[in-house]
């Protein structure tokens, strides 16, 4: 069987054939066609003639986008069940057992249809949140530096949340801000407010700015401030480990 199989402007009889061909064997069906959409469940809508991208996978989901805005005008949640029924014209029929749902799809003029028998079994690896790189530095602190001591997560001042307060193995105050992504120069002007806050109060204190990389600007702006780095990639998600929260005086 090829990966992908295809028909220009088909027949009603070659559009049931790919249809039938995308349920049987578990492909992704694709169809650009212009249309009518006609639902029946919670509520009733109907959707004038207009050319639409209908995507239809293996577990059932299916999608009628517009040619604008990301998400689609129509659509059924996995677990749906899908049959081409070849009435005056074909009709793309979705139907939703609980509760009951029925998307119906006229196809006025059928550009293009393709079935693609996609092999994929791998699953997406997110990157952890802010919040879990605060897990990760309260249960491994050497990650910030030898002798560092986290205190306070989410720790309000007069300006802003301090994602982390710590102490240095020499007793200076440590500020942490956190950014999953790359940092940039906003970030860099974020922690020298929460530094220059609690220098009013005490006289030693340092601001790190925690990152899996920097914009050159950023790194710039450190230098000039006297602010530090330092490299942290957010943890994978899925972890269990939980920090502790300490006193700060």
């Amino acid at each position: 069987m090829p990966k992908v199989e295809l028909r220009e402007n088909p027949s009603p009889e070659e559009i049931k054939l790919l249809v039938d061909s995308a349920v049987s064997s578990e492909g992704v069906l694709t169809i650009f066609a212009r249309c009518r959409v006609h639902y029946d469940g919670r509520a009733k809508s109907e959707l004038g003639p207009g050319d639409r991208v209908i995507i239809v996978k293996p577990d059932g989901s299916f999608l009628i986008h517009q040619k604008e805005k990301r998400e689609p005008v129509n659509w059924q949640p996995p677990g749906s069940v899908i049959r081409l029924e070849l009435r005056e014209k074909p009709v793309l029929v979705s139907v939703r057992r609980k509760p009951r749902e029925t998307l119906e799809v006229e196809l006025e003029e059928v550009y293009l249809i393709t079935v693609f028998h996609a092999e994929d079994y791998e699953e997406l690896a997110l990157t952890g949140s802010e919040a879990e790189m605060a897990e990760l530095i309260f249960e491994n602190p050497e990650v910030i530096e030898p002798g560092f001591k986290p205190l306070y997560r989410e720790k309000p001042i007069k300006h802003g949340i301090v994602d982390v307060l710590g102490v240095d193995k020499d007793g200076n105050l440590v500020v942490l801000e956190l950014k999953r992504r790359r940092a940039d120069l906003h970030a860099v002007s974020q922690l020298k407010r929460y530094v220059e806050t609690l220098r009013e109060e005490h006289e030693n204190v340092r601001g790190i700015l925690v990152a899996p990389s920097l914009t050159s600007g950023a790194k710039k702006l450190l230098e000039k401030e006297g602010l530090e780095f330092r490299k942290l990639e957010p943890p994978k998600r899925g972890r269990k480990s939980r920090g502790k929260q300490l006193k700060l005086f």
